[in-house]
Formats: structure tokens, C-alpha cells, sequence
């Protein structure tokens, strides 16, 4: 199944969001590929707007697998102050996916 979310990153955070990406961690890496994500993309507009897309058999049996992995409690507290209207959720947790209404194979 093919999974596209929004987030938002914070104005002032864009640069560092941006370079935090480009270093993840291998063992964050690790536990996404063991829990089932594949195909994972990160897309960040100007304004802060971040598109997530990836991959995967079972898209809540993957952020299942994420929010049980001890490496990502770790990930999820140092990236937590990146994003906007979270209402109190995590990154992980406020991944509502988008239908899909169209898809060009």
C-alpha cells in the first residue's frame, strides 16, 4: 500500500530539519526497514509544509512496529520541537494518512 502525510516543520527549523535528515541515524534507518516501511520520501516545501511518503504492507502495523522500537522514542524526543500543531501527539502519531484518488501505475 502506497501511504502520503502531511506535517508541518517550524519556520525557524527548516535548516536543521533539513541537515537532521541528511544524517539518520543507521540504527533509526534500521528499525523503519525492520518494521515494514519501504520507499520512504520526505518532501519539505518552503513555507514548512512536509510531505511523507513510503510504502508498506500494513500502515498501521508499521507505526505500531516504530512506536515499540526503543530507537525511535529517542528519534521522536529530539525531533519533536521541529513541528507545528501537533496538539500534544508525536510526529509518528499525528501521520494521518491521505486518501488516495488517483494513481498512475
Amino acid at each position: 500500500m502506497r501511504v502520503c502525510f502531511l506535517l508541518k516543520v517550524r519556520q525557524e527549523k527548516l535548516e536543521e530539519y533539513r541537515e537532521r535528515h541528511a544524517h539518520v541515524w543507521p540504527e533509526m534507518l534500521d528499525a523503519l526497514r525492520a518494521t515494514g516501511w519501504r520507499n520512504y520520501s520526505l518532501f519539505l516545501r518552503p513555507d514548512g509544509l512536509l510531505v511523507g511518503y513510503l510504502e508498506t504492507d500494513d500502515f498501521q502495523a508499521a507505526v505500531a512496529g516504530m512506536q515499540n522500537h526503543p530507537v525511535n522514542a529517542r528519534w521522536q524526543a529530539e525531533m519533536a520541537h521541529f513541528f507545528e500543531n501537533l496538539e500534544g501527539s508525536k510526529a509518528d502519531e499525528a501521520m494521518t494518512p491521505l486518501t488516495e484518488v488517483f494513481h498512475l501505475d
